[in-house]
Formats: C-alpha cells, sequence, structure tokens
C-alpha cells in the first residue's frame, strides 16, 4: 500500500472544541437540564477534548447557573468556554449587558461571534460595514481585556467572503486587532464544498497571515460538514468546532465523534489528552444520545451499533478468517465492538461465529441448520433477530438445550380503567413461581406494559437484586402484517442499558411479537431479565 505524502499543513496537536451544550440544544427536540449539562460536561473531559463551551450565559437561567457550577467542576483537561455576541450598536461594550454577561460568567475563554457576510451586516444588523468592524474588534479588546482568552467566530464566514472577500477578511483582521488568539471560520448556512473551503483558508493565510491559529465550524446541510472539517485541518486549521453525534439546528453540526475518530485513525493527528481515550468515544457519544432522550443512529461511523455488524454469510466467513477484511479499523479501538448478524438472510458462518465467540464452544453443523432453519421460520412470522441479539442469544441456547429457567408464569393480568374526564389507571399483577416459592405482586404503572414491568421486577427483585441495573432506554413497535388493520401483529424490539461497576453502561435488545401488543412487550421485556441473569452467571432453576 502506497502511503500517502507528508503533509507540512497538518498540526500535530488539533484542538477539539464541543458546543454539544449550546449549538447542539438548537436541534430539534433537544433539550438538557442543568445536570445533563454538567453530566456532559464531566464525560466530555474525560474524552480529553479542549474546550467545552457552556452556553451563552445572558440567554436563560440555566446557562447562567451552568457557569455558576463549572467553577467547582475540577476538569482536568477542558476549559469552559462561554458563548456571546458582539456589542449592540451604538453601545460601548462597558454598558452593553451582553459583553457584561460573558465576563461575568468567569469562563476562562469567551467565544464572540461577529457578522461577515456584508449581507447580514447591512441587512440584518443595519449598520455600516465599519461600524461592524468596531463592534468585533471592542467586542474581542473588552472580554480579553478581562483575563479571558477570546476566540473569534466568523459567521456565514465562507459565504461572505465568496460575495465579498475583502471584507471578509477584514472582519477577521479586526478581531486580531483587539486580541482574539483563534478565529473560527463558520460554514452557517452548510453549504460549501471542500474545494472552497481549502481555497478560502489559502487565501486568508497569503493575505493576512500564515500563522493565524485558524478553526473551523462547519454544519451538514449538504452532507460535506466532516469533508469541509477534515481538508480544513490538512489547509491547516489547528481547531475544529462540532457537537456529539452531530446534533444541532437543521441538518446538525459537524459529528464529533467522526471527527475525532478520522483525525486519530486516519490522519494520525492527535486531538486528545490521552490517545488511549479514545476507546471512550461509542460509550461518549451513547451517553449523550441517552440524556438527550434521541435514538441511537444504528450506522453512524465508528460508534453505532452498526458500524461493525456484519451480516451476509461470505461477509461473515471472511471476516472469521481476517478481521481488517471487511473492517476498516479495529472495533475495539473506538469502544465498540463487531455484532455477527443473524436473520434469514444468514449462512452457517453467522451462527458458528456466534456461537464460539460468545458461549465459546462448538456445535455440529446439523444443530446449526436446525437453529438456522428456526431463526428463518421466526423470521417469516415477524422476528427480526439483527434487532435483538439477547433474544437470539437466548434462542441459541434454548436450541443447543443450555437455557435455563429462572421462573414459572402462573399468569399476568392487566386492568385499564378510564373514565370519561380521567385519564386511564392501569394495574397490573403478575404471579410467579420462584425456587418454590410463590410470588404474587400487584403494580400501577404508565400503560399496561409499564405496570406489568413493575409488578414483574416487584416479584423478581427478593430473588434476583441483579435485575435492579437493567433499564429500559428505548421501545419500538411495528406493524408487521398492516392489511390486518387493529388485528395486525405487532413486533416489539425494547432496548435496555445495564451500568456495571465501571460505570459503563452496556447494551442490548429483545424482541416479543405477538397480535396482542402487551404479551410482545412481556415477551421482550422477560427476554431482557434472563438474558441479564445469564449473563451474571446468576443460578436458575433446574
Amino acid at each position: 500500500m502506497t502511503a500517502l505524502p507528508d503533509n507540512p499543513n497538518l498540526p500535530s496537536h488539533v484542538e477539539i472544541y464541543d458546543t454539544t451544550l449550546r449549538d447542539g440544544t438548537q436541534g430539534e427536540g433537544v433539550s438538557f437540564s442543568l445536570i445533563d449539562k454538567v453530566k456532559i460536561a464531566r464525560h466530555l473531559d474525560a474524552l480529553g477534548v479542549d474546550y467545552i463551551e457552556g452556553g451563552y450565559p445572558l440567554s436563560n437561567p440555566k446557562d447562567v447557573a451552568f457557569f455558576d457550577q463549572a467553577q467547582a467542576l475540577d476538569l482536568q483537561h477542558a476549559k469552559v468556554c462561554a458563548f456571546g455576541m458582539t456589542r449592540r450598536r451604538d453601545t460601548h461594550p462597558k454598558d452593553d449587558v451582553g459583553m457584561n454577561a460573558l465576563v461575568d460568567s468567569n469562563a476562562p475563554v469567551i467565544t464572540i461571534v461577529g457578522k461577515t457576510w456584508d449581507l447580514h451586516v447591512e441587512e440584518v444588523l443595519r449598520v455600516s460595514r465599519d461600524e461592524n468592524l468596531d463592534m468585533i474588534r471592542e467586542s474581542v479588546e473588552f472580554c480579553a481585556e478581562s483575563g479571558a482568552e477570546v476566540f473569534y467566530d466568523a459567521e456565514h464566514f465562507f459565504d461572505g467572503f465568496k460575495d465579498n472577500p475583502e471584507y471578509a477578511l477584514q472582519t477577521l483582521d479586526a478581531a486580531r486587532r483587539g486580541g482574539a488568539t483563534r478565529f473560527v471560520l463558520c460554514d452557517t448556512n452548510g453549504g460549501s464544498l471542500p474545494e472552497w473551503i481549502q481555497y478560502a483558508i489559502q487565501q486568508i493565510q497569503s493575505n493576512l497571515s500564515p500563522d493565524l491559529k485558524l478553526g473551523i465550524h462547519t454544519h451538514n446541510d449538504a452532507g460535506l460538514a466532516l469533508a469541509n472539517s477534515l481538508v480544513a485541518v490538512q489547509s491547516g486549521a489547528i481547531q475544529v468546532q462540532g457537537t456529539i453525534n452531530g446534533i444541532g439546528e437543521r441538518c446538525g453540526n459537524v459529528d464529533l465523534t467522526t471527527v475525532i475518530a478520522n483525525l486519530q485513525l486516519k490522519l494520525k493527528t492527535n486531538c486528545l489528552h490521552d490517545p488511549a481515550a479514545l476507546q471512550k468515544l461509542t460509550e461518549t457519544s451513547r451517553f449523550v444520545s441517552e440524556l438527550a432522550n434521541m435514538n441511537l443512529r444504528e450506522n453512524q461511523p465508528y460508534v453505532g451499533s452498526a458500524s461493525f455488524a456484519h451480516k451476509g454469510g461470505m461477509h461473515v466467513h471472511a471476516v472469521n478468517k481476517i478481521a481488517h477484511s471487511y473492517e476498516h479499523v479495529e472495533p475495539e479501538s473506538v469502544g465498540n465492538s463487531r455484532k455477527i448478524l443473524v436473520s434469514e438472510l444468514s449462512g452457517l458462518s453467522n451462527l458458528t461465529a456466534t456461537l464460539g465467540e460468545k458461549f465459546d464452544s462448538e456445535a455440529d453443523p446439523q444443530t446449526m441448520r436446525r437453529v438456522l432453519e428456526r431463526v428463518q421460520d421466526l423470521e417469516n412470522a415477524g422476528y427480526q433477530f439483527e434487532a435483538a441479539n439477547a433474544s437470539f442469544e437466548l434462542l441459541l441456547l434454548q436450541e443447543l438445550g443450555k437455557r435455563k429457567t429462572f421462573w414459572l408464569l402462573d399468569h399476568y393480568r392487566c386492568v385499564i380503567l378510564k373514565q370519561l374526564n380521567d385519564n386511564p389507571i392501569t394495574e397490573a399483577s403478575v404471579k410467579l413461581e420462584i425456587n418454590n416459592t410463590i410470588e404474587h405482586r400487584v403494580a400501577e404503572g404508565d400503560g399496561p406494559v409499564n405496570a406489568l414491568d413493575a409488578a414483574l421486577r416487584k416479584c423478581l427483585l427478593p430473588h434476583y437484586p441483579e435485575i435492579q441495573k437493567v433499564r429500559l432506554t428505548d421501545f419500538k413497535v411495528r406493524v408487521v402484517n398492516a392489511a390486518d388493520a387493529t388485528a395486525a401483529k405487532v413486533r416489539v424490539v425494547i432496548d435496555f442499558a445495564v451500568t456495571d461497576e465501571d460505570h459503563a453502561d452496556q447494551y442490548f435488545s429483545t424482541i416479543g411479537v405477538d397480535e396482542n401488543i402487551v404479551n410482545a412487550s412481556w415477551e421482550a421485556i422477560i427476554d431482557a431479565f434472563e438474558y441479564h441473569l445469564i449473563e451474571q452467571k446468576t443460578h436458575a432453576l433446574t
């Protein structure tokens, strides 16, 4: 393999500036509580990013409170940044409430965003071009005089540079004269091409200074946020701004999980304080998704649950022999893991790989064919095991005669009471036999699934306290045969997480299929508890 030539513009360290807590929250449906923001900041610091943008301290009380709490966070690596706009027109910075809020935040870094595109200067701000330059310089200068380091975000830089390159460069120079130490070029509309990013940076280096410390802030409206960020770094930018999982307004910001992995593993440029922390990337991605109450994107590069998932029999056969024949990096390098999917399309290689990797045993081909036929029959009935790894492993144990029994169901019952002007009340009762003991418990819940889960836990916890760690993270329902209307069979897939002693989350999924959505959900829930108990090697009924 021919090696790429050395790139003299490639910095030895690329700064990672995370704006999940500010720009990320502008995404549709994304909201973090104060506690969430503090937790995410700690995770980002553990990952090893350089800067964490906490928000705009004038915009809402929550951001003000975050900067108060940030003083006691005791972060090991990251610096907290306060974000704000330039002073208002015809106002001195010391008399501007926004400027004072930034300084009063006591953040060690203040990021000032200013207008770079003369269209915005004249039509949005409605000030003269010279007044805008004064607003940029004076705002940066005021914050710098407070003792904070000041970064300048050049909003709409690439669009402004296209329309009026001379003025766009003047805005950067105004920030430089004010004392900014980073000059962040923002592709705010997300529509620039990599070639334009590269050309604009070259012009800045030629016309202002080759030593200007540039950053890049891209949005993904054209699907090019990652490409634009990487080409900016290859052109000399030393900082990348973005969000975890790419959350943000419209189509989102550049996904820092992908940026970090590509910088570390592809460009061989360090961007974390400890390169070994790259193994925390998947954990950080899933942690932020959970706090944002967003579904994990299965095909997300590097950190998605399907990033290293193999389904085709030919692929699995090759991966079992030479992993990198179908994997561009090792899953463990980013804290992820390989998955061998089993479905009606699978070959014996998929089953053999799962059996050997998970259970450290072998089975004869006849048994494997029987398992494969069972999988095909169940998928024909509506199951989908590639989305439910835990249920598949239980099926495999059952076919191998190794699945244990933890309890015997006598019955469960759900009752829903709905009166005219009141919310429905759901009550569930579950009766089990566990270790020769009858457990018959009742619970209320927000619907039949929640009530059943609560009653089941009441039965199990005295015997298996380990299940307390199992928590539901997502619940998905899909109609299998829509032609049957309300009598249609439904498929329920439930995602669960378990936090271990090291406070790391482990994820698994289960499935249930039935014409009755409650029973389909019951199947998935009991699979989850049985799977966890087997993983914990808890004693089962004989």
